[in-house]
């Protein structure tokens, strides 16, 4: 590791050579643009930053040197077009290695970057330009991505510059063509570790998603990430299969990963296909892997056996809860253990297995050596071996740990529920074993866990309602074999309607058009009335509890 001067960070081992704890001071200024890409790119010019293909069969290497310049181009095309410092840019570019140079020379402007799915709808976009204020976006000409944002100008007065990537479109700027106009001289601009830097929507339960803000010293966050829970190699190439779109993109596809000199994989694919990706990872002779627990169950559904992956030395999971057969299965197919960890958009790793550890199957690890974490219960008092209670995170809010959240954007409300009395609460639970092992239980609330996406109730309730047919709803989760878990909507009809199985259809439908397909209800279910408190309040729990009877009946 170099770039990040050490006197920031001290780690401590045990006698084992486990990492025990992290300590961080960020400097006054850091940036990752700056300080990390260009001065590898200075001093160590020919090393690999990034091996990238996609499934029509191109190929693109590119070092850091390469990042420096397209980078510095792309910075000075934005800054033409009057981004600068502290300006709000959402990016939806897939997994295009345009994505790169575009987080880099937002880095470098000062500017907040704010990632999206490519799956995003217009009232998805309409929400996001109204609630950050964006002034810009830079998006795929992949689909329906730029019509969904045009749906939304009369709306988003903020949204000044369109900006599409591999491909043209009235009324936006072309950035293949842009920015090799640009010039590749810039100038540096400086930014304190505490300005804001990278933003996400992360889906709620009680209401829209909130924007979360991370600062500039984020990145640095990532440095356990990378170092102690993937183990990259600095000369190997580490794969995150992820959407550039979702905050495991900056877990695993750029900030730890660079500062710690490893190089990126990135297969740019639409459709997840394990078939396409063993076959990869042999060729380019990938050395670490991380993805969800589904992702490794396809893999070994279609057969590891017929695939050198002899190049790899570490293999993670993330994103939804790891069950003991896949990772008994991947440890007896290829001599692997798969490390899991826990975290959350708002974070990094805050519970992980650790180099040198011995994972429990099912277990998501001990707590981040670069965090205090704690269970507690509701009163705040810690939790004994064995008793389950949130998941929380010792949070100074005048000197925050790097790698958390600084607040969410616009809500100080939200933001004082989930940072008080010196911790940072997850709305997650768990148990701790004697060992000091965690063992995760669920949301406190009523987040949806679907084949690693976080799913919030309430606005596929929203849009649900919007449908003639629907007079009440509750969306909720259901068991799943292969997703971990699945949407459910529980509906009551208007007078004048019959569920059905062409109703359904209709509805499931409706959704996917009306926002991102991953969310809509795989399972619906027509009832009379919904079960309420006292109060009115829809009981989702009672729902999930009904559900969960049923399903553990039919496995009897």
């Amino acid at each position: 590791m170099r770039n990040i001067n050490l006197r920031y960070i001290t780690e401590t081992y045990d006698a084992n050579g486990i990492i025990q704890k992290i300590d961080m001071t960020s400097p006054e200024y850091f940036n990752f643009g700056c300080d990390i890409v260009d001065d590898i790119a200075v001093n160590d010019p020919t090393r690999r930053a990034l091996v990238w293909c996609n499934d029509k069969g191109e190929e693109r290497t590119f070092t850091f040197a390469d990042i420096k310049y397209y980078s510095d181009k792309t910075a000075n095309f934005l800054r033409a077009q009057g981004i600068g410092k502290g300006d709000m840019v959402l990016v939806v570019l897939k997994r295009h290695y345009q994505f790169w140079f575009t987080a880099v020379a937002l880095s470098k402007l000062g500017a907040v970057m704010i990632p999206a799915t490519f799956m995003l709808k217009k009232h998805d976009v309409e929400y996001r330009i109204q609630v950050s204020g964006a002034k810009a976006a830079i998006v795929t000409a992949d689909g329906d991505v730029a019509e969904q944002f045009d749906e939304c100008e009369a709306t988003c007065p903020t949204l000044k510059t369109k900006i599409i990537v591999n491909g043209q479109r009235d009324g936006w700027l072309d950035f293949n063509a842009e920015i090799e106009k640009a010039s590749d001289k810039f100038e540096r601009i400086y930014t304190k570790s505490t300005d804001p830097m990278l933003s996400y929507f992360s889906s709620g339960t009680s209401g829209y998603p909130k924007m979360i803000m991370h600062s500039c010293d984020y990145p640095i966050g990532h440095i356990q990430t990378a170092k102690h829970w993937q183990c990259v190699v600095p000369d190997g190439l580490h794969l995150t299969i992820a959407d550039s779109g979702w905050a495991k993109c900056a877990w695993g596809k750029i900030y730890g990963q660079w500062i710690m000199e490893a190089g990126l994989f990135v297969y740019d694919f639409d459709k997840f296909d394990p078939g396409k990706i063993l076959p990869k990872i042999e060729q380019y002779k990938i050395t670490t892997l991380c993805c969800p627990p589904t992702m490794f169950r396809f893999f070994l559904n279609h057969g590891v056996e017929g695939y050198d992956l002899s190049s790899l030395t570490h293999t993670n999971i993330a994103g939804e809860a790891l069950s003991p057969d896949v990772y008994n299965t991947w440890y007896k197919a290829t001599g692997l253990k798969l490390y899991e960890g826990f975290g959350q958009s708002e974070s990094t790793p805050i519970v992980c297995n650790v180099r040198g550890m011995e994972p429990k199957p099912g277990s998501m690890g001990k707590p981040s050596p670069q965090y205090t974490v704690d269970i507690v219960d509701a009163d705040g008092n810690s939790c004994e071996t064995g008793f389950t209670g949130e998941i929380v995170v010792k949070y100074d809010p005048a000197n925050h740990p790097q790698g958390l959240l600084t607040c969410y954007y616009g809500d100080k409300e939200k933001t004082d529920e989930v940072i008080h009395d010196g911790w940072y609460h997850t709305g997650d639970t768990a148990w701790r074993d004697e060992d000091g092992y965690y063992w995760y239980v669920g949301r406190n609330d009523d987040m949806i866990k679907s084949s690693g996406y976080r799913i919030g109730p309430f606005e596929i309730e929203s849009v649900l309602l919007e449908h003639q047919s629907v007079l009440e709803c509750a969306v909720t989760s259901v068991p799943d074999p292969v997703r971990g878990q699945a949407v459910k909507a529980t509906i009551v009809l208007r007078a004048g309607f019959t569920g059905s199985d062409a109703l359904t259809k209709e509805l499931q439908t409706f959704v996917k058009k009306e926002t991102a397909p991953y969310k809509y209800p795989r399972v619906i279910e027509y009832v009379d009335a919904l079960p309420k408190t006292s109060s009115g309040k829809i009981r989702r729990v009672e729902i999930r509890a009904n559900d969960l009877k049923k399903w553990r009946e039919k496995q009897q």
